[in-house]
């Protein structure tokens, strides 16, 4: 009953349903994009440097950070909106990405760069045939883990007026409707198990494509 109450209110409510899917995936795909962009070749920095372990390990301890502490941090800094929303969240992205790149460049066989160079490769040469296709399973599983944590926490960005489908959520609590509550939940799990199957389709495509230089 609950579950036809919430469909009839989603028909009802089509333009302002569109509306926040539309906030909330422009919002979690910026953040992602921009996390990827950044801590893929920070990752890759810090798997060759000694300097780097140290800023991993304060990444990794600024993960114990809830989603809405860092929210709220950036209320002072950037006032309410998209903005400090985005912020946040590149933040809340950020630790799983550069954390995996790093462990995966990092536990690379030194054998097989060795082997790689011997043959005659230069640095660019070895990072795209041999060190991203080895490295590659371990960094988009921190992608992965990166955008279903986004687009959950993107919820939370309705409190500091960032927009999304936590606008149900906030208006179903103010309200108490459970329609609104539902329907705001249920999206949420919807978009991320599209995102997640989308990474996984990504995922399998490139260890074909990169399969042989990998085995090699």
């Amino acid at each position: 009953m609950l579950f036809e109450q919430t469909l009839s209110y989603a028909l009802a409510h089509q333009p302002d349903v569109w509306l926040a899917v539309r906030q909330h995936v422009s919002l979690s795909a910026a953040a992602i994009a921009i996390a990827v962009l950044t801590c893929v070749p920070l990752g890759i920095w810090t798997s060759r440097s000694s300097a780097g372990r140290s800023v991993v390990s304060f990444v990794t301890a600024a993960r114990v950070v809830p989603s809405l502490a860092v929210l709220a941090f950036m209320l002072p800094i950037s006032g309410v909106g998209y903005r400090s929303a985005l912020v946040a969240l590149i933040l809340l992205a950020c630790p799983p990405i550069l954390i995996n790149t790093d462990i995966a460049f990092r536990t690379i066989d030194p054998a097989i760069r060795e082997a790689a160079v011997g043959m005659g490769m230069r640095s660019r040469q070895l990072l795209e045939r041999v060190e991203y296709p080895l490295a590659f399973p371990i960094v988009i599983a921190g992608v992965r883990t990166g955008t279903i944590e986004v687009i959950a926490s993107a919820t939370l960005a309705a409190f500091i007026g960032g927009g999304g489908l936590g606008n149900f959520i906030l208006d179903g609590l103010a309200n108490n409707d459970m329609r609104q509550l539902l329907l705001g939940g249920l999206t949420v799990a919807l978009l991320a198990l599209v995102a997640e199957a989308a990474l996984g389709a990504l995922t399998h495509a490139a260890e074909r494509r990169y399969g042989s230089a990998a085995s090699a």
